[in-house]
């Protein structure tokens, strides 16, 4: 069984009418992802006909060791919801925390997927343990190390999603007894080069950004950690609303003041704004908010050890 949406006779476009999206709702969205990426609304048609267009490969969602917070902001999207855009665009052939199968029936799905004659992309959610030959994480008698060895060479493209993907995140913070690693540093004798969209729990419309630029064929530039730039290109301080406090050295004194609640700037409170890269300023969840519009510091979590390296996370 799978859980792929959009194998029927309909068009893309006809299953997102059924669902209630409207085109104009459908490009509204692209309109989105197509400025988080950097490239302006005009960008949205082409992500649009890369999202509806075709012979799509199938996407094969790997879990690994993670608390399953990066599929929980997924599932979540509300702009549009999962169900309505998400899973009938870039139709999702096995991902274990949604899909209705189980046991047999879900290890068909995963190797059907693997044999799609569009090929697939995998994206990868969690670190990989590798102490004790892996056997810290299996799933149906199998290590995840040896489940992602199996599935990785063979995708068109894989992506890390979250920072335990990319870097191993909180599973391989110290002392990491079951030594954890993120996709490309426990993989890179085997040549993967994942795409690295890290965050704690990271926005969903980065990683659909980049499936989209993906599947139009669209070069992502990448940094020195393997994350795009169109996303993590300046760091969170850069981005910020408070940033004109800041310049005006206007420190909140706590969280709980008349100067935080009026904007002032984090910083002094253990802001890691000025050292973290994302996006999250401008590409806001569910175009609400974020983390420092809601009155909390930035505690670096998309950046690699930020669990050993920005704690402690507040200050006094």
């Amino acid at each position: 069984m799978q859980i792929s949406i959009g194998l029927g006779k309909e068009s893309v476009e006809e299953r997102l009418e059924l669902h209630g999206v409207s085109r104009r709702d459908f490009l509204k969205f692209c309109s989105s992802a197509a400025i988080a990426m950097g490239m302006g609304p005009a960008f949205a048609p082409a992500i649009a006909k890369a999202l509806t267009a075709p012979g799509r490969p199938a996407v094969i969602y790997l879990h690994d060791a993670e608390c399953t917070g990066c599929t929980e902001a997924l599932l979540r999207s509300s702009k549009p919801y999962i169900d309505e855009i998400i899973l009938d665009t870039i139709s999702i052939d096995y991902q274990e925390t949604i899909m209705a199968a189980a046991g047999e029936a879900a290890e068909e799905a995963l190797h059907q997927a693997m044999k799609n004659p569009n090929g697939y992309l995998c994206i990868v959610e969690g670190a990989i343990p590798t102490a004790m030959d892996g056997l810290y994480g299996t799933i149906g008698g199998r290590t995840m190390y040896e489940i992602n060895k199996e599935v990785l060479p063979g995708a068109k493209a894989v992506i890390a999603y979250g920072t335990c993907a990319s870097f191993g995140g909180v599973p391989a913070a110290a002392p990491n007894p079951t030594a954890c690693k993120g996709v490309n540093d426990c993989f890179a004798d085997l040549g993967i080069k994942a795409i690295n969209i890290p965050g704690c729990p990271p926005n969903p419309l980065n990683l659909i950004g980049a499936i989209a630029a993906i599947l139009a064929g669209t070069k992502l530039e990448l940094d020195a950690l393997n994350r795009p730039r169109a996303f993590f290109g300046h760091t969170i301080h850069e981005q910020c609303e408070r940033l004109p406090h800041f310049e005006a050295g206007e420190f909140a004194p706590s969280f709980d003041s008349e100067e935080a609640r009026h904007g002032w700037c984090l910083y002094k409170l253990g802001c890691k704004g000025p050292t973290t890269y994302n996006n999250c300023p401008k590409a806001r969840f569910n175009d609400v908010s974020w983390p420092v519009a809601a009155g909390h510091p930035c505690i670096g979590c998309s950046e690699p050890n930020f669990w050993d390296n920005m704690t402690p996370f507040y200050k006094n």
